[in-house]
């Protein structure tokens, strides 16, 4: 499918110049671009490539200045991020634009469901499940019984969602994600062995919530562990039983949450940040990379470290972590002069 410049900056409410007719039929990183494609420049750092890329068309600020000829046409709009992401985010829905119940697929007969649906093959939809409209299953979903999935909402292949959970509207679940499994809960006993304690309860995401590629959430031990609306969770990411986090909050990948912590609003936590269980996390709290939480944090506060720290802490303690050799040298030199004065003081 091509697009021509005009039809774009119409789109985004841009203004073109150059040759309004140019057509891309794909889109390219600036410094990467082909004849056809479509790029962005928002970073200053890439500046120099407006100049050599073989785009047709760049999209860039309103307020920039050119230092040279370029060859492209360019696209000026207030925000060139924010346009490119919208043009992204236009071109993914026309590839999941897909409609209709494809075979062989199960559908139980008390199953309810929405309109304009793509229903992918070998999904299988239990009992008592109510799907809303423009719902996108893809193949090999498995969708247990009594589960709710809200209007536009995309299940890519091999997701499972077991019985009971609760999905709003606009969610999208990456393939072999898992929302509801079991909570890890073991009692252990006097033999030494542990006996399983029963998870009855269910997973709720909110409205526009993300869940990225192979992540689990567990079911709740009793009640719900609950996603609140907007949040955003990466791949390979472990939330346990009775976790609720706030809204728009994004976790990177490898993060693991333990059960029952409660997790506020606009957190936002880099790649592998492990949290232990039974905590509480405020509001506006950034987690660095590899940051290990074992107490309470208080809202707008930045943490890193293992164990977590303040960032003020957390400086001062790497630059001393970083003058560990030297430092090592001096505390061993002093324990050589101190025998030695201590030789002396004997003689």
């Amino acid at each position: 499918m091509e697009f021509k410049a005009q039809s774009i900056a119409d789109f985004l409410g841009g203004t073109v110049e150059g040759d309004a007719n140019v057509t891309v039929s794909d889109v390219a990183k600036i410094e990467e671009g082909k004849p056809g494609t479509l790029a962005f420049l928002s970073n200053a750092k890439y500046n120099r490539y407006l100049y050599e890329t073989e785009a047709s068309i760049v999209i860039v600020n309103m307020d920039m200045e050119l230092e040279a000829e370029v060859k492209a046409t360019l696209i000026r709009v207030p925000d060139a991020y924010k346009a490119f992401a919208s043009l992204l985010e236009l071109v993914q829905q026309a590839k999941v634009n897909k409609t209709g119940i494809e075979n062989p697929s199960f559908i139980d007969v008390t199953a309810t469901l929405g309109k304009d649906l793509y229903i992918g093959a070998f999904a299988y939809i239990g009992k008592n499940v109510c799907i809303g409209n423009h719902v996108k299953i893809y193949p090999q979903v498995y969708i247990g019984d009594n589960t709710t999935i809200g209007d536009d909402s995309i299940l890519f292949a091999g997701t499972k969602i077991y019985e009971d959970s609760k999905i709003g509207k606009a969610c999208i679940i990456h393939a072999g994600a898992v929302i509801g499994s079991d909570g890890f809960g073991f009692a252990p006993t006097e033999d030494g062995t542990y006996k399983k304690i029963p998870q009855i309860g269910n997973v709720i995401l909110e409205d526009w919530v993300e869940i990225g590629a192979n992540t689990t959430i567990d079911r709740a031990t009793m009640g719900s562990t609950i996603i609140r609306k907007g949040t955003k969770i990466d791949n390979l990411v472990q939330i346990a039983h009775n976790v609720e986090i706030g809204e728009n909050t994004v976790m990177a990948a490898l993060t693991g949450i333990s059960g029952s912590t409660k997790i506020g609003k606009n957190c936002r936590f880099g790649g592998q940040v492990g949290v232990a269980g039974h905590l509480t996390i405020g509001d506006n709290v950034n987690l660095g990379a590899m940051s290990g939480v074992s107490n309470n944090i208080k809202s707008d506060k930045t943490v890193l470290l293992a164990p977590a720290m303040d960032i003020a802490q957390a400086v001062k303690v790497a630059v001393v972590y970083r003058n560990l050799p030297q430092l090592r040298e001096q505390v061993l030199d002093l324990v050589k002069q101190v025998a030695e004065l201590k030789i002396k003081l004997e003689e």
